[in-house]
């Protein structure tokens, strides 16, 4: 069956928003900062710390407000307008980049924050309209081709940008050229977007009532004392927080990393591309392989990948060991975070789906402050990146083997 409209509209977000995990989070800025702190008199190894804690503190923030925004949304009408404020803060801060003094590496990195936030804060409402937009028996499936063309479409203003970096194509300076990539990435989120907030509306939820906010806080409130209710969900939340705290640590990290083992700029960026392009087929193929077998055993066998690169990561020595490693990230990335936002989406009331999504997000947001820390912590002590990238394998078998206890029946929509 082909995809509907609605779905269509949902999966293109993710080729919208996706422009700003690589363009900003990954590739452009973090490349950008580490020069803005070394022309400051920072160490290597102390900005890949400083671009740690950076993602630690957006991810807070965004997590102390996500499950009470999700909880608000959960009223008719709220979701939408949720989505569209944070979208807007996101691409407003990522356009505000390009007036941020070269020397100002602290504002830089504020300025970071608020985009992160932006982005973070509308990906819990993005999220949650997963289940407005198709069925249980195809939610693996659209949300593996939300993550797939999310890669495939964040490679195109990836590409300009190299082609421009590259050729040398615009007499401009290298701090004009990194503007222009931050122009680009708002943009493409921008006008990309449209078709989402055009053609998705909410159709679970709780009928609007005249109080929202207070009213909120008490089913928060009844939710959190009757948690013992939800214990399928909790056990998911649990494990969930631990291995996707090392997926999205080794990705926000990799590009500081490749700096530190010596790995030239125009290296790591071919790298990034070619980790985006195997992505995008790779997670197609765990969300066709979720119908076969089942979601849990593919969550499973990404969990392993991620062991097998932690300890590669230790024996890293070249640019070749760099390009492996990042391959293998390509291959289950994208499968790992489509297949938990579906399994997730199976198993939670649908009309309260805002209200969990929202600890979904900050179970997901939590454990990113950890992991960032953890590795700038362990890097910093050691001396060592390798060590940092090393430590996070304990988070995967934590995650491993809470998810073992984790039953994949639809027991919330039962």
């Amino acid at each position: 069956m082909a995809y509907t409209k609605e779905e269509k509209s949902w999966i293109f977000q993710d080729w919208a928003n996706s422009a700003y995990s690589i363009m900003i989070t990954t590739a452009i800025l973090p490349i950008y900062f580490k020069g803005v702190a070394a022309n400051a008199g920072i160490a290597d190894t102390t900005s890949t710390a400083y671009w740690g804690y950076a993602n630690s503190i957006g991810t807070l923030l965004i997590s102390l407000l996500a499950p009470i925004l999700g909880t608000i949304a959960d009223y008719q009408f709220f979701k939408k307008r949720f989505f569209g404020v944070f979208t807007a803060i996101g691409i407003a801060f990522t356009f505000l980049l390009i007036f941020i003094p070269t020397d100002a590496w602290l504002l830089l990195l504020g300025f970071y924050v608020l985009s992160l936030i932006g982005f973070s804060g509308a990906n819990i409402f993005y999220d949650a309209f997963l289940i407005d937009v198709t069925t249980n028996d195809r939610m693996d499936k659209v949300s593996s081709a939300g993550y797939a063309f999310g890669y495939l479409g964040s490679c195109i203003p990836f590409i300009i940008f190299i082609i421009f970096q590259a050729t040398g194509i615009l007499p401009i300076s290298d701090v004009a050229l990194v503007n222009i990539g931050f122009i680009m990435t708002a943009l493409w989120w921008l006008f990309f977007s449209i078709p989402m907030w055009k053609n998705v509306q909410q159709i679970h939820y709780i009928p609007a009532v005249k109080k929202p906010v207070k009213t909120s806080f008490k089913r928060l409130f009844h939710t959190i004392s009757h948690i013992s209710e939800h214990k399928n969900i909790v056990i998911f939340l649990i494990a969930y927080f631990f291995y996707i705290d090392g997926v999205d640590t080794i990705f926000r990290m990799a590009t500081s990393y490749g700096i530190d083992l010596g790995i030239s700029q125009t290296t790591l960026i071919l790298i990034l591309l070619m980790t985006q392009l195997v992505a995008f087929p790779f997670t197609l193929l765990y969300g066709y392989l979720a119908k076969r077998f089942s979601a849990k055993l593919l969550i499973f066998t990404a969990i392993f990948v991620y062991i097998i690169i932690c300890v590669y990561a230790v024996f890293m020595k070249t640019a070749l060991d760099f390009w492996i490693l990042a391959m293998l990230v390509g291959t289950s990335q994208g499968g790992i975070q489509a297949l938990s936002r579906s399994f997730f989406g199976k198993i939670i009331p649908k009309n309260r789906s805002n209200e969990f999504y929202g600890f979904y997000n900050i179970f997901g947001k939590f454990s990113a402050i950890i992991g960032p820390a953890l590795m700038g912590i362990i890097t910093q002590m050691t001396g060592k990146t390798q060590y940092g990238v090393a430590s996070l394998i304990v988070l995967f078998l934590v995650g491993g083997i809470m998810f073992l206890f984790v039953k994949e029946k639809n027991l919330e929509n039962l």
